[in-house]
């Protein structure tokens, strides 16, 4: 299970290949898009910034879980562990390239995700 860009809360759902707790997808909804170039670039690169965070958090972890087995071989009931924070890492990774891919094609191209482009 995914967490939440936003509040880390797990989830399911996903909105553009960033997963999304159901509290933050509402709020999102409420808020207005980006205006300005400068507001597009802040908001891919807060992003990319939360991303990599969630992916450090992640990778701790999934060390920290994979230091308890000395022999290299997890008790039964570690299994089970050490396949929730791989997961957890894989599900990080996913989102940090994503945002880097969404920050390079809008550098790069002048590509502007769609959650981001104005309305009206």
């Amino acid at each position: 299970m995914a967490q939440c860009a936003y509040c880390k809360a797990e989830t399911l759902m996903y909105e553009c290949g960033v997963p999304i707790c159901i509290v933050c997808s509402n709020a999102d909804a409420k808020r207005k898009p980006p205006q300005t170039d400068r507001q597009i670039r802040a908001s891919l690169l807060q992003d990319v910034i939360e991303a990599t965070s969630s992916n450090n958090e992640a990778s701790k972890e999934f060390e920290s879980v994979m230091g308890q087995f000395p022999g290299g071989l997890p008790y039964p009931g570690g299994a089970q562990r050490v396949k929730n924070a791989s997961s957890r890492l894989s599900a990080s990774r996913n989102q940090m390239m994503q945002a880097h891919t969404r920050l390079n094609e809008y550098l790069g191209h002048g590509i502007v995700p769609e959650d981001l482009k104005r309305s009206g």
